[in-house]
């Protein structure tokens, strides 16, 4: 885990001038700068703003509260197809960014303007995610599983649901709920560490695969 940003961009081999120009537009906007989840993170008045992250095909600016900002130049992106919150500007190089500096910095002072005045993202609840029939008959089945899923914290709940829905065979699902039934009544979430060993707590960061060695 990365403690400080010169740690990162010492270990990127990908997009490090990218990043390096991100930075320099970034601080340029008078954000704070940290180190969370292990990539540089901005934040105003103790709150986050957006991050860095170097991909594969791309690097990219993630504001925590995109959806609320209005896009003028078409230019924000879903992380993923579930993201509600959450949406990056996408680059792939430093003359791409260059060129969009200016703009660059009005969505960064949206997204400023968006948190000073104490803007919610309105998300999902969970009644609204689609609850599987073979997740049903096994929560009618067992009372206890019933109990631990419902003492789940919402986001939680959602991601064993969208885990769950994501398999397009009735047999695939019904095997990833068998998989996760342990880990429901142990009080985890999908994405939780159940190791102890991961520095990322209570997320998993794959530190479990020592244990298999």
């Amino acid at each position: 885990m990365e403690k400080s940003v010169e740690a990162y961009l010492a270990k990127i081999t990908q997009w490090k001038d990218e990043v390096n120009q991100l930075r320099r537009i970034v601080l340029d906007c008078n954000l704070v700068e940290v180190v969370k989840w292990g990539v540089p993170c901005y934040t105003f008045q103790n709150k986050n703003i957006l991050l860095f992250h170097a991909f594969k095909e791309y690097c990219a600016i993630g504001f925590f509260k995109g959806s609320l900002l209005q896009d003028s130049e078409n230019i924000l992106s879903q992380p993923g197809e579930n993201s509600q919150a959450g949406r990056q500007i996408r680059f792939t190089s430093v003359n791409e960014i260059s060129a969009l500096e200016q703009i660059i910095k009005a969505y960064i002072f949206e997204a400023i303007e968006v948190e000073r005045a104490g803007l919610k993202v309105k998300m999902k609840t969970t009644s609204e995610y689609a609850m599987p029939d073979e997740f049903v008959d096994e929560l009618k089945k067992s009372e206890e599983l019933k109990k631990a899923f419902e003492a789940l914290t919402p986001g939680r709940q959602r991601g064993y649901l969208l885990y769950f829905s994501s398999a397009k065979q009735s047999e695939t699902r019904t095997q990833r709920i068998d998989k996760c039934k342990n880990k429901i009544l142990a009080g985890k979430g999908f994405n939780d560490c159940t190791c102890g060993l991961s520095k990322r707590m209570p997320g998993c960061d794959g530190s479990h695969r020592f244990l298999e060695k």
